[in-house]
């Protein structure tokens, strides 16, 4: 049953008033330098945050599903104040002094969690908060943290269909104002990095993963993304773990079929990741 059918879910969202459709976003993240750096991609993100409340309806809650955050079975984050995560390392002692204070929304994550039917998905009112791969894009989008901000985590042990099953349980909240996000990267092999390649330098087979799964993108194909591992050993080079592409499937899953859509940050990082952003709706 997808979220917020039945009377009761929708009752329980009443907090959430009813908005213009929001727009659903997939956000490469990379490097987490980028929260700091003044570079094409965090001035992407800024130039995107300014959309909203004048090209674009303002969130009254961000739903982040993060690349970062892996949990046997699913989780929201319960706390009202959750904190932020310096979940790296190696890094400047700017980097690890990055603070985001958006506020969290216990009753409205209860809500959420209530109305969907299958996965259970269970509150975390203590071990979470906000990992880079959630502050290092919504503090550039939405630097003062004044929209609160929930973040979702993901069963890896779970196939990928079930990632893009949930997905389509969470868009009815986009009527409610509820800017759903996923945080990750199209293609992401970290041990392949090149740290001088330049953003349109990258390898063979992360050229070929980013393409295919762009070209499914710009159809409408979503579906097809379910199947990213049909690609044999280019998907195997463009995520040896795939956690960075599930995020994906979350946010390809709330979007409605034939929803406009649009590219933004489509360069590489490193040489083998896929800065590849996407906005629909």
């Amino acid at each position: 049953m997808p979220l917020m059918e039945s009377a009761a879910a929708a009752a329980g969202l009443q907090s959430l008033a009813k908005s213009p459709r929001m727009p659903v976003l997939f956000v490469g993240h990379g490097s987490p330098m980028n929260a700091i750096t003044d570079n094409e991609f965090r001035r992407a993100w800024q130039a995107l945050g300014a959309e909203f409340g004048r090209t674009l309806p303002r969130p009254q809650l961000v739903l982040c599903v993060s690349a970062h955050w892996f949990t046997k079975g699913w989780y929201l984050t319960g706390m009202q104040e959750p904190r932020t995560i310096h979940d790296f390392g190696g890094f400047p002692k700017e980097l690890f002094a990055q603070q985001f204070a958006a506020p969290g929304a216990p009753a409205v994550a209860r809500q959420i969690a209530a109305g969907i039917a299958e996965p259970e998905v269970r509150l975390d009112k203590k071990e979470w908060g906000y990992d880079h791969g959630t502050w290092s894009v919504l503090k550039p989008m939405f630097p003062a943290a004044d929209i609160p901000v929930l973040q979702l985590s993901m069963d890896y042990s779970r196939p990928p269909a079930e990632h893009f099953a949930l997905g389509r349980q969470l868009r009815a909240l986009r009527d409610r104002g509820v800017l759903i996000v996923g945080s990750g990267n199209i293609v992401h092999n970290l041990q392949a990095t090149r740290r001088e390649a330049g953003p349109m330098q990258a390898y063979d087979w992360a050229y070929q993963f980013d393409a295919v799964i762009a070209k499914a993108i710009e159809q409408g194909a979503l579906k097809e993304l379910v199947d990213f591992q049909k690609l044999g050993s280019v998907a195997q080079m463009a995520h040896p773990t795939y956690d960075h592409y599930l995020p994906l499937l979350h946010a390809a899953g709330a979007v409605e079929a034939g929803e406009k859509m649009r590219f933004f940050n489509d360069r590489f990082q490193s040489g083998s990741i896929s800065m590849r952003s996407v906005v629909w709706g």
